[in-house]
């Protein structure tokens, strides 16, 4: 067992998995939220390789790691966009669901049951990595960082997204989704695992790697949609980084 893997964690996630496709089941938030955040990582991933995100596979010849894949919703757009995709969860029945659904619609992704660690340990190497929604999950944030510093390359692109430790962050993402709006199953978060940007900026240079943007992501509740926005990262915000 990996030392970043929370096994309670693992445990939240495998009780979801067989739902991971259901956008009005337990991963409905992530559903709401995917369209902003895939957004994001297209038009960052577009800029840092050169590519024109509206041609017809803009990631033809890129490898993209999608790390704590779940179910595979960042994945398999990666997939879509010519990218030879790589999704790894340390979630069993995630990976399971994540490789029926991409059967289904006869997409070519390699999942994998396996730690960040150990597939760094294997040699592994991908232009661009994200880990999206994982940070506030792991048990040792610098040693998650490591592997994945480890396995980008020269170059390469990391965009991770999370959620800032602020009282509107618990506000918003403990008490509005988890109690009040059940959006969420009780206990999925922990808001002391929540990180600022200017700490997770410092985690990265410690692995090696330098933050080159940072974007927010708020939620207009009477639109039911979901922004990005530079000036808010109050409660839930991406963050890209290179490799030099």
């Amino acid at each position: 067992m990996s030392n970043t893997i929370d096994p309670g964690e693992i445990a939240k996630f495998d009780a979801m998995a067989a739902r991971w496709w259901d956008i009005d089941g337990p991963a409905a938030p992530l559903h709401r939220m995917n369209p902003v955040r895939l957004d994001y990582v297209v038009a960052q991933i577009a800029a840092q390789f050169g590519r024109d995100p509206r041609a017809p596979r803009p990631f033809e010849g890129l490898s993209v790691l999608d790390v704590g894949c779940g179910g595979g919703l960042a994945t398999e757009p990666m997939a879509r966009l010519g990218a030879s995709a790589t999704g790894i969860d340390a979630a069993e029945a995630a990976i399971a669901a994540a490789r029926a659904h991409a059967a289904l619609d006869g997409l070519d992704i390699d999942y994998r049951q396996i730690s960040a660690e150990a597939l760094a340990a294997e040699g592994a190497g991908f232009d661009a990595i994200l880990a999206l929604e994982i940070v506030e999950h792991v048990a040792d944030r610098a040693a998650f960082l490591r592997p994945l510093a480890e396995m980008l390359r020269p170059g390469g692109l990391l965009i991770l997204s999370t959620l800032n430790r602020t009282p509107a962050s618990f506000l918003k993402a403990v008490v509005g989704a988890e109690w009040v709006l059940g959006w969420l199953p009780r206990g999925t978060h922990d808001w002391r695992r929540f990180v600022a940007p200017d700490e997770l900026e410092i985690a990265l240079a410690g692995a090696g790697l330098r933050a080159v943007d940072r974007m927010g992501m708020v939620y207009a509740p009477l639109a039911d949609r979901w922004r990005l926005d530079r000036d808010d990262l109050s409660v839930n915000y991406l963050m890209a980084a290179t490799r030099a």
